[in-house]
């Protein structure tokens, strides 16, 4: 079941087609919010996600939870749209957590020494629970 995607069709550099990134966001009863990433996060892709985050960020949850399981690839453009929703979310009382992290995710996190500044959490339920 191909998704639909018109940004980053074909081949570019060298690199095979961008997997397609997808974001899904659900609010729990209690003012939290989750938001699924799944696809490679990176410059050619990230503006759903970019678009979910400062949107939620508006609404004023809690809690905003970051599910990372599903993202295959992260570069730093990634990275850097997890560390600007990490200042909005400081900014604004809202206390961002990072569910789930692959290992793409979390490679890159550890190499720039930005796992220090996230709080992370093996799932989803287990970020919503803290």
């Amino acid at each position: 079941m191909p998704a639909e995607n018109d940004q980053g069709a074909g081949m570019t550099a060298g690199h095979p087609q961008e997997a397609p990134l997808t974001v899904q966001v659900r609010r729990t009863e209690a003012r939290e919010a989750v938001c699924r990433i799944a696809g490679d996060l990176d410059i050619e892709t990230l503006a759903p996600a970019e678009e979910s985050l400062t949107g939620l960020i508006g609404q004023g949850p809690l809690v905003l939870v970051v599910d990372l399981e599903r993202v295959g690839f992260c570069d730093s453009s990634g990275l850097n749209l997890l560390l600007k929703t990490r200042a909005a979310a400081l900014a604004a009382g809202i206390e961002l957590r990072l569910a789930a992290v692959a290992p793409t995710v979390m490679r890159v996190l550890e190499l720039t020494g930005a796992l220090a500044v996230f709080s992370l959490y093996d799932s989803v339920d287990a970020a919503l629970a803290a």
